[in-house]
């Protein structure tokens, strides 16, 4: 490989190095991230969000301690989880949209799709969505209203079956929550 393409390919490298461990590059990456907290208010794990350059929100998700199987995971319109995670409001859909992928106008902005945790209780999410944005506009996660601030994470006790209707997809109670901060 000849010194130009070298050249390029670490740039390159860099570039995505950078854009996923929170520094600014050329593009001007977002970063926000959240700390999960159970029932008791105990910490189980971390959420960290990157919009790159084209607009795309990638999530990842790191929780333990949680019951094996899939669990319904989306983003509530408000960001709170105390007193109850019922604080935390509905799904968050600046848009109005209806729940479930398969929604011709697309599913709440807060759908994202289940969270798998294996035998040992360990749960791991990567997922990517065009529906929020860490930076203005009418989907911001961030956005302030008369009635909200932010925007939470819920983990479910079950998964969401991913139909579209007005629920949450009958994913059922909500075991975990985290508040979306801005890095």
């Amino acid at each position: 490989m000849n010194l130009t393409r070298r050249l390029v390919a670490v740039a390159s490298a860099l570039a995505l190095v950078g854009a996923l461990a929170g520094s600014t590059l050329a593009g001007g990456a977002r970063h926000a991230s959240a700390t999960f907290i159970d029932a008791a208010g105990a910490p189980i794990g971390w959420a960290r969000l990157v919009e790159d350059a084209t607009g795309i929100v990638h999530v990842s998700i790191h929780v333990k301690g949680l019951a094996p199987g899939r669990h319904g995971v989306h983003i509530h319109g408000v960001g709170a989880c105390s007193p109850t995670f019922a604080a935390a409001g509905g799904h968050y859909n600046p848009l109005g949209h209806q729940h479930g992928p398969d929604n011709p106008n697309g599913p709440h902005a807060g759908d994202l799709p289940n969270l798998v945790v294996n035998g040992a209780g360990a749960g791991h999410l990567d997922a990517t969505t065009d529906r929020v944005t860490l930076s203005a506009g009418p989907t911001t996660l961030f956005d302030t209203t008369a009635l909200a601030v932010g925007s939470a994470f819920i983990i479910h006790a079950n998964p969401d079956d991913q139909l579209m209707d007005a629920t949450n997809g009958g994913s059922g109670a909500r075991i975990a929550c985290a508040v979306i901060e801005g890095d």
